[in-house]
């Protein structure tokens, strides 16, 4: 059996990491031995199951589900069959298996590889698509729409007992209308081939009528547009009182016409908004629909996705993409025949398409809830603990660097531990306003706007005031002074514009100060001097930006001992310091070490983990702002 599991597994994985066939990680495997059904689990991605992961099912407890009366209360039915898949688990309650898996159970081959792919779909979701599939596939099953879970197996059962008893054997390849594709054979080498004479038989149809077979993005929306139309839409189609949607600008143009699939039901509600994007016609789509939108088009100005996670959003933008794809295809069988009305609502209303929507999306708790963090100098050193804290505290963390290399592989190393896109990354010179004004723009297209920004970047240049030269003078006040400027400027405008007819939630800058910028810094006056102004920057933007809903305060840490700053063997500042003389007598590194550890009544340095608990009191925290609040262990203690 173990050779078997291994085969599907490989089977799943195979198809499930290409996109030609899956959507969205849809789709759905099973291999048969020994009386049992082993299926992929509900929720769980082909492209990354394993073997140990299937579900084992009794068959023979599985065929009771088809006791269940076909004709009774649909709630009532869905209920009883659930009910009976879940008995049918062994052990009983080991995992959550597909609704599908009668439809597996009753299909007589051992392998099975169902699938959504655009290619197929464009067939199973056309009008001539029954007739077509007749001409193209003469020896695969058709079957027309019906409500997916109990219905879809009992249709599915009496179709292919019918198919069996009129030629002797069932079909290896079944097409569900609007839905997707079944194929199944009893060695993994004829699943391959029957994919292998779907795919080229549609590629050739596709290419005669010249209907272009790739994902197409929307063309690119004016950054104008997105920072004007993605923040307020955050606001206006927030989840709850307590946070703001993610939103995407996915380009300029319209989105799908209606509902195709379940999947595109699921993950995009079926129907897009459309309209002047105000408040009131936003409000009224809601009303109407029992939901808030999706998709959103607002006219003339272009299409946004929108979710309560970056996750969600993203799987928005994805099913609009495929979607679009879909349609296009279709016209080469007589152009989108769509789900009806009571269809889709069937869907969206179903505990199981409820459940799945759930899982679907990354949820997010403790003490950010959700939140755009943008970190500047968040590659690596105090920026990158910082970021990683706030992850782990649920905010959605967008890395910013000079070192994009590196702030990518800061934010694939978040998401590996926190989840998927729970971490970007950008580039950005915060002294340059070109590129923080481009940074800000890059973050309203990967989230539509910004709730927390913490100004991290940050450098150090250590010298008598008598031997530093301008240019190190310069290069410090660049950084610490003159980037916080203009990081706040650019930050604000995306924040202000998330408040709209003046309500929503309040955001907040934090620049990461220093317990230099609260008391003076022997032979470290520029480094000193920027983080003083930047206290200064932060009263002064505090009692402007109030007006906006945007509370403005500073953190100033000690000493971080174990970052690069001051650790680098090179460039760090206890090397800095033994060379510049500025602790009286130290003949090492560690003789500096052990003066700045003395002057804390806690004897450590400061860690990420303690600032970030300061940034988020600052987020927590509704009637403070234009603070510097110390966090140095007692080496700075305010009077």
């Amino acid at each position: 059996m173990s050779e078997k599991l291994e085969t599907i597994a490989l089977l799943s994985r195979e198809y499930g990491s290409d996109s030609m066939y899956v959507f969205l990680g849809g789709g759905n495997t099973s291999v048969k031995a020994d009386g049992f059904l082993y299926i992929k689990p509900s929720g769980t991605a082909l492209a990354t199951i394993q073997a140990d992961q299937f579900l084992k099912i009794d068959r023979e407890a599985l065929d009771k589900v088809f006791e269940v009366p076909l004709d009774g209360d649909v709630k009532t039915r869905e209920a009883l069959s659930a009910a009976a898949l879940a008995a049918a688990v062994r052990p009983v309650g080991a995992g959550r298996p597909s609704v599908e898996a009668p439809v597996h159970n009753v299909v007589e081959w051992t392998y099975i590889v169902h699938l959504h792919p655009a290619l197929v779909n464009g067939l199973t979701c056309s009008n001539e698509g029954e007739a077509a599939c007749k001409q193209m596939f003469p020896d695969a099953l058709w079957v027309d729409y019906c409500d997916p879970g109990y219905t879809l197996s009992c249709v599915v059962k009496k179709a292919l007992d019918a198919w069996k008893a009129e030629k002797g054997s069932q079909p290896h390849v079944m097409f569900l209308q609007n839905h997707g594709v079944f194929v199944g054979a009893d060695t993994p080498e004829e699943v391959r081939g029957f994919y292998k004479d779907i795919t080229e038989k549609l590629t050739a149809v596709y290419q005669k009528a010249g209907i272009e077979m790739e994902e197409k993005a929307l063309p690119e929306m004016p950054a104008e547009t997105a920072e004007t139309w993605a923040p307020r839409l955050r606001t206006l189609l927030a989840p709850d009182a307590t946070c703001r949607s993610v939103v995407i600008p996915c380009g300029l143009g319209k989105p799908f016409a209606g509902p195709l699939t379940p999947d595109h039901v699921v993950y995009a509600r079926g129907y897009a908004y459309t309209g002047d994007g105000t408040a009131e016609s936003l409000d009224a789509f809601a009303k109407k629909t029992g939901y808030r939108p999706k998709l959103v088009c607002v006219e003339g100005q272009g299409v946004f996705a929108v979710g309560d996670t970056r996750k969600d959003a993203k799987a928005v933008s994805t099913a609009l993409k495929n979607s679009l794809l879909v349609e296009r295809l279709t016209n080469a069988f007589g152009g989108p025949h769509y789900l009806s009305e009571r269809q889709y609502q069937f869907i969206q209303n179903w505990e199981v398409e409820s459940y799945r929507r759930k899982v679907s999306v990354s949820a997010a708790g403790g003490r950010l809830g959700n939140r755009v963090c943008v970190v500047t100098g968040g590659a690596q050193g105090f920026g990158l603990g910082i970021a990683k804290e706030l992850a782990a505290n649920g905010g959605i963390l967008v890395l910013a660097d000079m070192n994009l290399e590196g702030a990518k592989k800061a934010a694939d190393a978040i998401n590996a531990e926190f989840g998927a896109d729970r971490a970007m990354a950008v580039g950005v010179n915060v002294s340059d306003e070109d590129s923080v004004k481009q940074m800000m723009t890059d973050v309203v297209r990967l989230c539509g706007g910004v709730d927390v920004f913490v100004a991290c970047a940050g450098v150090v240049r250590a010298g008598s005031v008598m031997t530093m030269e301008k240019k190190a003078f310069d290069f410090v006040t660049s950084i610490n002074y003159t980037g916080y400027f203009l990081c706040t400027k650019y930050a604000s405008k995306i924040m202000a514009a998330q408040i709209v007819d003046g309500k929503g939630l309040w955001s907040d800058i934090v620049e990461i100060n220093s317990k230099s910028g609260l008391a003076g810094s022997n032979k470290n006056g520029a480094y000193a001097g920027s983080k003083f102004g930047g206290v200064g920057l932060t009263q002064s933007f505090a009692l402007e930006l109030v007006t906006s809903c945007i509370k403005v305060n500073c953190v100033c840490p000690g000493n971080y001992y174990d970052g690069p700053l001051w650790s680098d063997p090179e460039r760090g500042l206890f090397v800095e310091y033994l060379k510049a003389g500025k602790v009286p007598g130290a003949k090492t590194v560690e003789d500096v070490k052990e003066f700045y550890l003395s002057k804390s009544p806690i004897h450590r340095g400061c860690l990420p983990v303690d600032v970030a608990r300061a940034i988020m009191y600052c987020v927590e925290q509704q009637y403070e702002t234009g603070q510097a609040i110390p966090v140095t262990g007692g080496q700075v203690m305010l009077h």
